[in-house]
């Protein structure tokens, strides 16, 4: 996938739900969970479509708050993948807080 430009950036952060770029070649957010197991769900389902894209995020995880770091290495910077998998992320949240 290629690099997206600042314009293509600013376009997908428009719609992406609370996601902050972070030195021009990351996007990030933190998940607050209700209690410490349902983030870790959060994050198997995160990992689990990261490893059948063959795309990896950052994850950081601090009792009920998980952040999420995105970024390609192989463009340099951020793609059209890293957009799509911060929307299926939320789509996991949403799942998570329904439980």
């Amino acid at each position: 996938m290629e690099k997206l430009s600042e314009q293509e950036i600013t376009h997908f952060l428009s719609k992406a739900n609370d996601w902050n770029l972070v030195d021009e070649k990351w996007i990030e957010k933190k998940y607050r969970f209700k209690d410490y197991l349902t983030g870790i769900q959060f994050v198997q389902k995160v990992a689990n479509a990261s490893e059948e894209a063959n795309h990896h995020p950052f994850i950081s995880i601090d009792y009920k708050l998980v952040k999420i770091k995105l970024s390609s290495w192989n463009a340099n910077g951020l793609t059209e993948l890293d957009f799509k998998l911060a929307k299926e992320y939320d789509e996991f949240y949403q799942q998570c807080k329904l439980v």
